[in-house]
Parts: C-alpha cells; structure tokens; sequence
C-alpha cells in the first residue's frame, strides 16, 4: 500500500498518527527514508519476546498504555508526569490523547491507565469524546485481559463532579477488566492527590508486567515541547496595552490587552490558548485580613512555603472563587444556622457559590478564624485560561487576549474576577506570567480553501481574529463567514475597524451581526443564523468548517439547536439525523467548539 493512500481505518495507527507519519515521510529523501525503515525494523524486533515455542511474538502485554482526555491542559499534564515515573521503572510507555488514539487498538492492550478531565455538565472533554462514545456503543469489545485504573479530574463546584472519569472506569469494568486500583477522584487542588495516585499505581503495575514474562524496556525521554515554559514554569512576560474595546456608556468592560513575549522562544498556534498567573488585588486581601481581625504579617504554611498570610492570599490562594468546601467550612465556623442549611442543599450551594466570594462569606457570615485554618480551606490560586486573538504570523513576539472585566456589585462594594482584573487594570510594563495551553481540536483546515463558519458573540470573537490574521498571513481570501453578537452596535461591536477591513479586501466573505439590544425584540446570533439558513446549509454542503467560541451555558446551546434546525429544515434531516450527521461532523473535525 502507498503511504498516501494509508488511512487509520486500514492499520493500527490513529488518523493523527498517520498524519504525522505522512508529513516526516514526505520531507525525507529516498537514503533517509531507507535509514528510518531499518531503524524502525530494528526497533520492531526489539519489541518482540520469544515465546517457549522460538516463535517470535509482539509484546504489547509489557507497554503501559497511558491516555489521557484533557480540556484545559491538566488531565495531559498529569499524564506526562505518570508516563515519566512509569519509565523510571523500566517501563515501555505509549502515551497518547484520546483524541489520537485508535479505538480498535483497545482490545490488544493488557495495561491501561486512563486520566480524564470532565468539561461542562458532566461531558467529556474534546478529545475524550470519541473514545467516550465508543466505550458507551455495542462495538466497545470485551476486555477480559485488561487491568486498568481511572484518575478522574473535576470540580466539585459542578453537580456532575468527575463524571467522565466516573463513567470510563464503570465501562471498563462492564466490559470484564480488571481494576488496578479504585477510581481515583481529584478537585481542582488536584496535585498532591494525583501524584499520590501515580505513585501507587506504577507499583500496581509491576506484578501484571512481571507475570507477562516480559523483559521491560525504557523509552527515550518524551519529546520536548515547543516551549520550556508551562503551566509549572511560566514565564515573566510584560504587559504592553490594556486598552479598553468598549464603548463609554456600554454596561461591559472588554479589554484588548497585549503580552510581550520578548525573547522567551514561546510559540502558539491559532486557537490555543494563554495561561495567565495573577496575583489577587490588594484591597481585597486586605478587606478580608481585616474583615477577620488577623495579622497579615502572621506566618502560614502553604505546601511546604512558610509566608506571610498577606503573601499566601495575594499569590497563593484563591479568593474569588468559591466551592461547595469553603460554604461548607465556613458555615462549621460562624455556626450560622441559614448557612449551615444552605450547605447541606447542593443546588442552593450551587447558586449562592455563583454569586458570593470569600469577603462577602467574612462580611455575612462573622466567624472567628486563624491565620492556618483560613489558609487550610482555601483552594490554591490557579490560572485562567484565554483564548488568543492574535496570529505569530502578524504580531511575532507578542501575544493578544479580548479580555471581559468580571465585576459585580453587592451592598454597594464592587466585587471582580481575580484574572480579569489584574489584566484590565495592567499598566505598561507590569509584568504577568504566562505559558501557552495547546487547543488541537480548534484548528484551521488543513486545506486554506476549505470554508469557514465562525461563531463568536462577545469575547468569543478573539480565536477568529486570530483566524483572520493567519489567514491573510498565508494569502488566503475568501470562504470565511463571521457571525458576531453583543448588545449594541455603537458601544461594543469589537474590533469593528478590523471586521469591516477585512470585508473591503475580500478576505472575509460574510459578516453578520446580531447586537441584541438595539431594537424592541432582542436578536441574537442563532437569530442570524436561523435567517441565513439556506445559505448555511450550502456552506456546510461545500464542506464548511463550523467554529463556535464563548459561552458554554446559553450561547452554544442556542446555536448547537439553530444548526440542527439548518439541518432539519433546508437538508430535510429528521432531528435525529441532524444530530448524527453534526457528530459525524465533529468526529470528523468539522464541527468545533472553544466553550467556557
């Protein structure tokens, strides 16, 4: 077979894989070529344990496989760390996405450890949503010779609190594997209990690769990524423009903000995402050391750091957020009866953590508390993810976010969203540090004459002016379509100079706008897309790429439901149909989403 007729329906590699596998090759000369078939040969024969009989067998029952499924980078990390102390012990490790890995592999494997992210309500992140579905289907094969364990990351602030994960290892076992060690479930201060799961389960690992009779072998050092810099260690960038997109009488605050990256060497694609590390605002810890009666210089400790209270819960906890624990703990702590009520009702705590942060539990809920005990129920302070609105291709060394400033008022004191803002209130040169989170299932086609579909009301605009960017970059014209939504036209249409340019040059073919609030019945971009139905169904027809970014709970949903009615009323699908055919389209990468 030609490798450029090879497909992953016809070998065992993955479409990824393959896809990766065509790329070397076609860089490679007729010697070169020559040379990795032999190494690869050689490579294959030492993969292979002599059985009794002198007849050559593979030995994939002494390969660890180690998946992962992972929305915001966390579930990926984890995994990274298990398949290095994995290979530690002399282990053969094949670490791999769900989202690249072949389903039909899954009946060979002997040794499986599964690290899963829930996303959402309860739903499989992106690249677990194959495997997901596969597992859930009659064609999910018996796993009599797998032993398996499930590390399930979550947030317990969610009803669905690890569910995927939950859902991954109870298919597992219905489908006759064996547990290596029980589910092991992890909150968003997820670190200590994952690197003790780790621990523990490379030593459960060790009799079934033992009894396999297999002479283990040690991979070489994982590939490098494109940076040194991650989530662990990021890096000092310096912030260079925090200028305000809206307008002076809009009821919102956007911020265009600007990252230098200087000489760090980092890289991005366009649809990834920044990690930014934020420091939570003085006045805030103040108003909560003071609001307690505590010594902000009185000593703490958090993790194996001894600091100050005031260093702890400006750089190392979290404040703004709070979880159903803290409501929990405080309420133990103020005695007060209505919270201790609420406590015990996981949708009123659900409701009251949507709207509350940590001063206002102090300035409600009066309790007495010490330095260690405040510092012991607080989560630790993580970073928040934005998509990135800018293109290397255009900015080079820089880095740009459309950043929404959170902020609420309560009894008349404003209360804000930690990340949002420190960035909102960035001046030149303030220093923010920052790595950059790969998103490989929010990508361009591969083809830049594929059309696109972009979906992005409000702040969901920023990966598509990142599109845009990329686009013109590469000389691409046409076949792009934005549908863009906010509340009023003269107030928040974001980036409206860039938009209408690149209409006047041809390099975006449509742009509709649904500004909600300017006219007596609201409209919206499922509105648009409703009106344009005939015309989004051609798209789609002509092999369009769908792309949708923002808001998860409303936005998405109503536009999930406009495309499917698309489907039903100008392609004649029943609803049914027209849910099969946008998974298909999802399964096939067409359909694609960046949702928060």
């Amino acid at each position: 077979m030609l490798l450029k007729e090879l497909s992953a329906l016809a070998s065992p590699l993955s479409q990824g894989q393959v896809d990766k596998l065509k790329q070397l090759t076609s860089e490679l000369s007729a010697v070169q070529l020559a040379w990795v078939s032999g190494y690869l040969a050689a490579s294959a024969n030492q993969g292979q344990v002599v059985a009794s009989d002198g007849a050559a067998q593979t030995s994939a029952s002494q390969t660890v496989t180690i998946l992962y499924g992972s929305q915001t980078g966390n579930g990926r990390g984890v995994a990274t760390e298990l398949a290095a102390k994995a290979q530690a012990q002399g282990y053969t490790v094949n670490l791999t996405s769900m989202g690249e890995y072949n389903v039909r592999q899954l009946k060979q494997e002997t040794l499986l450890l599964a690290v899963v992210s829930t996303h959402g309500e309860g739903e499989a992140p992106d690249d677990a949503m194959e495997l997901h579905k596969f597992l859930a289907s009659k064609r999910a094969p018996k796993l009599d010779n797998l032993h398996y364990s499930v590390l399930a990351l979550g947030d317990s602030s969610y009803e669905f609190y690890c569910q995927t994960g939950k859902d991954f290892d109870a298919r597992f076992a219905a489908l006759g594997a064996k547990q290596l060690l029980p589910l092991a479930e992890c909150d968003v201060d997820y670190e200590q209990a994952a690197a003790d799961w780790q621990d523990s389960v490379v030593e459960a690992v060790k009799p079934h690769i033992q009894t396999a009779g297999a002479s283990v072998v040690s991979l070489a050092p994982a590939q490098a990524s494109s940076s040194e810099f991650t989530k662990q260690k990021p890096y000092t960038a310096e912030v260079l423009v925090s200028q305000k997109l809206t307008g002076r009488d809009s009821d919102r605050d956007v911020r265009h903000v600007e990252i230098d990256l200087g000489e760090s060497g980092i890289t991005y694609q366009v649809g990834d995402a920044l990690g930014i590390w934020f420091s939570n605002n003085q006045n805030l810890v103040n108003e909560i050391i003071s609001g307690l009666a505590l010594n902000p210089a009185t000593e703490v400790t958090v993790g194996k750091e001894v600091l100050s209270l005031e260093a702890a819960l400006t750089d190392k906890k979290e404040l703004t957020q709070l979880y159903p624990g803290l409501v929990k703990a405080w309420a133990e702590f103020s005695a007060n009866a209505d919270l201790l009520a609420l406590s015990e009702d996981k949708e009123q705590t659900r409701q009251f953590i949507l709207k509350h942060q940590l001063a206002d539990l102090v300035k409600i809920y009066p309790a007495k508390v010490t330095a260690e005990q405040l510092v012991e129920v607080l989560r630790p302070l993580t970073p928040r993810l934005y998509s990135i609105a800018s293109s290397q291709a255009e900015v080079e060394t820089e880095v740009h976010l459309t950043v929404a400033l959170v902020e609420d008022e309560r009894e008349g004191q404003a209360r804000f969203g930690g990340a949002s803002h420190f960035l909102a209130s960035a001046e030149e040169g303030q220093e923010v540090k920052v790595y950059v989170e790969p998103n490989n299932h929010f990508r361009l086609p591969e083809n830049p004459q594929t059309p696109v579909i972009m979906v992005g009301p409000g702040t969901g605009v920023a990966p598509f002016r990142a599109f845009m960017q990329q686009r013109v970059a590469d000389g691409v014209e046409g076949n792009s379509w934005l549908f863009f939504g906010n509340p009023h036209f003269e107030q928040d249409f974001l980036y409206q100079v860039e938009w209408q340019q690149y209409l006047k040059n041809g390099d975006l073919s449509r742009l509709d706008v649904a500004f909600s609030r300017d006219q007596a019945e609201k409209v919206y971009v499922q509105h648009r897309i409703t009106q344009q139905a005939s015309l989004v169904w051609q798209w789609l027809q002509d092999g369009a790429h769908v792309y949708i970014c923002g808001d998860a709970e409303r936005m998405a949903k109503d536009v999930h439901q406009a495309l499917l009615n698309v489907a039903v009323t100008e392609g004649g699908l029943t609803p049914e149909a027209a849910e099969t055919y946008f998974e298909e389209l999802r399964s096939s990468k067409r359909y694609q989403k960046d949702v928060y």
